[in-house]
């Protein structure tokens, strides 16, 4: 009989410590989502903020972990953007306008890809000594990786493009651009709050 409550108590326990780690983990997951909601409300596109960085909510506690998600999420559609543009460049058929918009446009994303690797690097590696210097580069290569997008677009508008190319590679580059001004605007909020 003694064994048999030594080991309901132990079970008991057992319960207890595996319930107390769900509540702490449900408690980070909903402060998480309360950040990123409160954030993202602060950005030109918060719904897709919001719907970008969700799969995030497990991981992140801070500002700063914030942006680094929204750089990542930026440069992987960045990434995606490149590959197909890329590809995209190496079909027949385009008229001489499009064909030279489409080659201008893989360079420009290309950059925009390097930008924002070197900005998740630089706000990776970030410490508080030199803080403003090494936030600054983010924020301006985040920003150079923006206007590498918005130039990109910039080459389609013109009417006589007026076809598949055109929609595909706009639709891509407008939601990369999107998701650009988002991490900016969450780079620019954590550099604020930080220099407060």
């Amino acid at each position: 009989m003694a064994k048999l409550n030594t080991f309901l108590l132990l079970l008991f326990s057992i319960n207890c410590l595996l319930n107390t780690a769900k509540l702490g983990r449900a408690s980070r997951t909903a402060a998480s989502t309360d950040l990123i909601n409160s954030e993202c409300r602060a950005t030109r596109y918060p719904a897709l903020c919001i719907q970008c960085l969700s799969n995030y909510s497990t991981t992140i506690q801070s500002q700063r972990e914030l942006a680094q998600a929204a750089l990542s999420v930026s440069l992987s559609r960045a990434q995606s953007a490149a590959s197909f543009i890329s590809k995209l460049s190496r079909m027949r058929g385009m008229k001489r306008g499009e064909y030279a918009a489409v080659k201008d446009c893989v360079e420009n994303v290309g950059s925009s890809v390097d930008q924002l690797n070197r900005s998740m690097k630089e706000l990776g590696g970030l410490h508080d000594r030199d803080f403003t210097w090494h936030v600054s580069n983010v924020q301006t290569w985040v920003s150079a990786a923006l206007t590498n997008e918005n130039t990109c677009l910039y080459g389609f508008s013109d009417p006589s493009m007026d076809g598949n190319v055109k929609v595909a590679i706009r639709r891509r580059i407008l939601n990369c651009a999107q998701v650009t001004s988002n991490a900016l605007a969450l780079v620019n909020r954590f550099a604020a709050r930080h220099k407060g």
